[in-house]
C-alpha cells in the first residue's frame, strides 16, 4: 500500500485518481501508524514552500518522513519534491527536510516567464528506476515559480527552460525520489513513472 500524505497543502485528487487507473493500492492518510505500516510513500505538494514545511512540522511529519525514507521508497511531487531538499529561498529562508543536498531558489532574472508551466522534455542525466521503458523523446508538464539547485550525484533527469538547466528528477540512490514535474498530469510518460514507483514496493 502506497501512504498519499494528506497534510492540507498537496494536491490529492489527480494523484489518487492516477494511482486508481493503475490499480495501484494506496491510502490518503494524515495518521502516524498508516505512514509507517505502508510500503511506499507519496508526498505530494501545491503552494509555497514556508507554510507547507509548517503544516508537516505541526503534524510531526517532518521527523516521520526523515525516519520512514530510510528504509521505504518516498516520492516527493512538485512542491513535495523541493520540500526534500535541505533548505528554500522562497519569500525567505527555509529548512527542508534535509533528505537531499541543496537549495531552492528563484529563477534567474534572465528567465522571462515564472511560472514554469507547460510540457519539457527529460533529459537523462543518471540511471533511476522510475524512468524503465521511458523513451529518449520524454515530455512532462511541469507548473513551479522556483528551482531545485542539487547535488549533480542525485540528478536523474532535467529539462531546459529558457536556456536554464532545471532538475526535473531526482534520485538519491536509495529511497528517496523527487519529480519536479506532475507525473499524474504526464500522460503515459507520468502513468509509468507511477507504474514504476509501485514496482518498488516490498
Amino acid at each position: 500500500m502506497i501512504a498519499v500524505i494528506d497534510y492540507g497543502a498537496g494536491n490529492l485528487f489527480s494523484v489518487a485518481n492516477a494511482l486508481d487507473y493503475l490499480d495501484l493500492p494506496y491510502r490518503i492518510t494524515d495518521k502516524t501508524e498508516e505512514i509507517r505500516s505502508a510500503e511506499g510513500i507519496i508526498l505530494p505538494g501545491v503552494g509555497a514552500f514556508a507554510p507547507a514545511m509548517e503544516l508537516l512540522r505541526e503534524k510531526g511529519f517532518d521527523t516521520l518522513l526523515r525516519e520512514e525514507a530510510k528504509r521505504k521508497p518516498l516520492l516527493g511531487i512538485c512542491l513535495g519534491m523541493q520540500m526534500l531538499f535541505e533548505k528554500s529561498y522562497e519569500f525567505g529562508a527555509h529548512e527542508g527536510l534535509g533528505l537531499l543536498r541543496g537549495e531552492v531558489v528563484p529563477f534567474p532574472e534572465t528567465v522571462s516567464i515564472v511560472p514554469h508551466m507547460g510540457w519539457n522534455k527529460l533529459e537523462k542525466k543518471n540511471d533511476c528506476p522510475l524512468m524503465a521503458g521511458l523513451s529518449a523523446d520524454t515530455y512532462v508538464y511541469f507548473v513551479h515559480s522556483y528551482k531545485a539547485n542539487g547535488a549533480a550525484e542525485d540528478l536523474a533527469a532535467v529539462c531546459d527552460y529558457e536556456g536554464v538547466e532545471v532538475p526535473a528528477l531526482v534520485y538519491d540512490g536509495g529511497f528517496v525520489y523527487g519529480a519536479q514535474f506532475h507525473p499524474e498530469k504526464s500522460g503515459d510518460a507520468g502513468l509509468q513513472m507511477l507504474r514504476n514507483f509501485g514496482g518498488l514496493l516490498k
